[in-house]
């Protein structure tokens, strides 16, 4: 799926995306008081690449299963919520079949699967992680 097809999905949920100053973490989701979800993105995450796709996708992710939290949420439901958001990016961005067919076609290192299918090398090991383990705690395995 590429950004536009992102950009597509947040058209049709009415998800608003914004430019937003945040150079810490790059994006945010936010659940408005009316219900509503709107996305804040850094223009450093805005590349029309890589960046953009992985941040909004995850971003998506947020505002398509409910997961959202405050900083004053508990450490280990904020993961939970982290969680949800990286799977449902996972499952859109990489499919198992496409990832099988891409290490049956000789990309076995992690900086070509990260570029077959355009996404970080830390996105990458979440997909690989999900599809092997049933998890995207990627920092366990690698």
């Amino acid at each position: 799926m590429d950004v536009l097809a992102l950009y597509e999905i947040a058209k049709q949920q009415n998800i608003e995306v914004i430019r937003y100053p945040m150079k810490e973490n790059g994006s945010m989701s936010v659940l408005l008081e009316d219900g509503a979800c709107c996305i804040g993105m850094d223009e450093s995450v805005m590349d029309g690449g890589v960046q953009e796709r992985v941040h909004l996708a995850h971003e998506l992710g947020h505002c398509e299963t409910g997961s959202f939290y405050s900083l004053c949420t508990a450490v280990d439901s904020r993961q939970r919520h982290e969680y949800r958001a990286d799977k449902w990016a996972v499952r859109r961005l990489i499919t198992e079949d496409d990832l099988d067919q891409a290490v049956a076609d000789g990309c076995v290192e992690l900086w070509q699967l990260a570029d077959r299918f355009e996404v970080t090398e830390q996105f990458m090991k979440k997909a690989i992680c999900f599809y092997t383990y049933g998890n995207v705690a990627a920092d366990l395995y690698f």
